[in-house]
């Protein structure tokens, strides 16, 4: 994937780049792989006083974010990146269709992702029905704001552009993206707590502990993660090896 440059619309920026200017995805920014602006939310109010929330039409309890500002702000955005490439504008919502892998994977195909971050009761429905082309939520549950669950989205699709990570096969072969749970790791000593390290792990051949990390990697997913499991066996049944499954009828897993 090609470097992306990431949009984020907030009332609280250094919320997010306090998370998102760290570690691998702070590393990768640096090199310009990705690049990530914010946006206060109240820069953009048409009222004096820098208002961006009011109250809400029928009643209830809370406040709602007016649509205005929230507009100005992306339709600035807009006249500054090249509309020719792909853009696409995600609303962090506990409404949305649910952060997958596959979600981050084609959202790292856009050039530029505007993301834009809601708060208290959440956003005025008429800037979602106006600009937003997709609502994305990272879980059944409801948070304060939409900047955690951004940045979440963000480190999730930043780490796919080329470049951020050092290596391709990171996140070819890791959990989840090669459709399984990841297997168990380990590192020295041999021993802790009085556990010692699988002697498949330290045995030299090569074949045999990919096959043992494999079959570990099948059978968490589908203790852990039984959705996952039909999905990957449906997908992958008929391009599956001996060994597999022999594997998966000793477990009663096929």
């Amino acid at each position: 994937m090609s470097n992306v440059n990431f949009h984020i619309i907030t009332l609280f920026p250094e919320m997010i780049k306090s998370v998102l200017s760290e570690s691998i995805v702070g590393r990768g920014e640096k090199k310009g792989y990705i690049n990530i602006e914010y946006y206060q939310l109240r820069d953009y109010s048409e009222d004096k006083h820098k208002n961006v929330d009011d109250t809400v039409y029928g009643g209830g309890m809370g406040m709602l974010l007016t649509a205005a500002p929230i507009y100005n702000c992306w339709k600035k955005i807009r006249e500054n990146i090249d509309l020719n490439k792909k853009i696409r504008t995600v609303y962090m919502s506990p409404k949305g269709s649910l952060l997958t892998q596959k979600k981050a994977e084609e959202l790292s195909e856009n050039s530029d992702i505007i993301v834009i971050c809601g708060h208290y009761e959440g956003i005025d429905e008429r800037v979602i029905d106006e600009v937003v082309d997709e609502e994305i939520s990272i879980g059944d549950y409801v948070l304060t704001g939409g900047e955690m669950p951004c940045a979440i989205l963000v480190d999730c699709v930043a780490r796919l552009v080329d470049g951020v990570l050092s290596d391709a096969e990171c996140h070819q072969k890791e959990s989840i993206s090669s459709g399984l749970l990841e297997y168990p790791q380990y590192t020295k000593p041999f021993e802790v707590l009085g556990r010692e390290v699988p002697e498949i792990l330290i045995s030299g051949h090569h074949a045999n502990i990919d096959r043992w990390r494999r079959q570990k990697s099948i059978v968490l997913t589908a203790e852990r993660r039984p959705d996952l499991f039909k999905i990957w066996l449906e997908k992958n049944l008929d391009s599956l090896d001996k060994h597999d499954i022999k594997f998966l009828k000793e477990n009663n897993l096929l």
